[in-house]
Parts: structure tokens; C-alpha cells; sequence
């Protein structure tokens, strides 16, 4: 059986979980990182001090999106493009969702994780215009095809789709971006992902 280490209130742990729950794989998951900290087992699997990390029977693989590849690769291909364009098309949203965490990492460490009066108002601002600037991005690529892995749901959506739960619900300006927004909620319509969106952010 599957095993995944890592606390679900992760961003990308929820990656993991939820492919695993949209193929069907059977799997457990074992809470690592954050308040739970780590073993020295697991450090001995992952040196990293992060999580994600799977055990295969017995294959050892950390690195969220190198998971989700793998897991689409041996388990569930009707989650990836089978044309190579296509597929390397779909593949650069999810490295491009490294960029997104980044732009997005101050005004949710700042609104989530602080409280009110050791926030940094001024770090949150700039951090939520610079993700707000690229979901415009996203809402360009949205406006030309309903998914980011292209006419049908892939992996491809999984990084952001749980990005963005987190952008659109952050209580912060946004401006409307209608495609990201009809996007988000075809995803909420998966039940294995609105599962994953009802847990808090923290």
C-alpha cells in the first residue's frame, strides 16, 4: 500500500492525497512536518526537513510534483496528456505553481499563520499584488482552454487548483477573473478535491 508522510493542512501534501483519491489508490497517511515534526526514519528517507514523501512498496520519492508524475505515470495515465507537446504543455503550470507559492507565500504566512498585531501589512500588500498579477496570467490561459493539462482534467491542474482555494480565500482585494474563478469551481465539483478544500487553511 501507498504510504504519505506529511500533515494534510500542507499545501503539498494535499497534492499528493488528492491523485491519490482521484485514481482510487488505496493509501495511508502518516502526519509528519509542522507540529508534528519529524522522525529520524523519515529523515533518513527525506534529509530535506520537508514534506511530502512516499513509500511505494518500498520505492522512496519526495518532491510533491515528482510524486504526482509518478503516481499519474504507474497508476493513473488518463490523468496526462498521451501527446508529449501536450503533455509538456500542461507539465509547465505545475513548475510555474513554485512561482505562484512564492508570490503568494507572504499574505499567507501574514493573514494565516500571524496573529493580527505581528503582521506585516506592508510585506502582505505586495505579496498578495504580486500573485494577484500572475492569476491574470492564469486567467489568460483559462480563457483559451477549460483546463491547465488542456480540454479535459490532468494533473497539470492539481498544484494550482490547490493554490488558488488558498488565493480565493485569503481576505484580501482580488480582482475578478472569471475564468479562474469557473476553473475553481469545476474543480470544487471533484469530490476528492472539495475534500481536500474543506480542510482549514492554518
Amino acid at each position: 500500500m501507498l504510504t504519505i508522510w506529511g500533515r494534510i493542512n500542507s499545501h503539498n501534501v494535499k497534492k499528493v492525497v488528492w491523485l491519490a483519491e482521484e485514481i482510487g489508490l488505496p493509501h495511508q497517511r502518516i502526519d509528519m512536518g509542522g507540529q508534528f515534526g519529524f522522525t529520524d526514519a523519515y529523515l533518513a528517507a527525506n534529509p530535506n526537513r520537508l514534506i511530502p514523501t512516499i513509500d511505494d512498496d518500498g520505492f522512496v520519492l519526495w518532491e510533491s510534483n515528482a510524486i504526482l508524475r509518478y503516481l499519474a505515470d504507474r497508476y493513473g495515465p488518463e490523468f496526462q496528456p498521451a501527446d508529449a507537446q501536450q503533455r509538456a504543455a500542461a507539465d509547465k503550470w505545475m513548475d510555474w505553481q513554485f512561482s505562484f507559492a512564492d508570490a503568494q507565500r507572504n499574505a499567507f504566512i501574514g493573514l494565516v499563520r500571524k496573529k493580527p498585531e505581528e503582521r506585516d501589512e506592508n510585506a502582505i500588500a505586495a505579496s498578495a499584488s504580486a500573485a494577484g498579477k500572475m492569476v491574470a496570467i492564469l486567467e489568460a490561459e483559462l480563457e483559451r482552454q477549460p483546463w491547465l493539462s488542456g480540454k479535459r482534467f490532468g494533473i497539470g491542474d492539481i498544484p494550482m487548483g490547490v493554490y488558488i482555494h488558498t488565493w480565493l480565500t485569503l481576505p484580501i482585494e482580488r480582482a475578478e477573473r472569471p475564468a479562474v474563478k469557473d476553473w475553481y469551481a469545476r474543480l470544487r465539483k471533484r469530490e476528492a478535491f472539495d475534500r481536500i478544500a474543506q480542510v482549514p487553511l492554518t
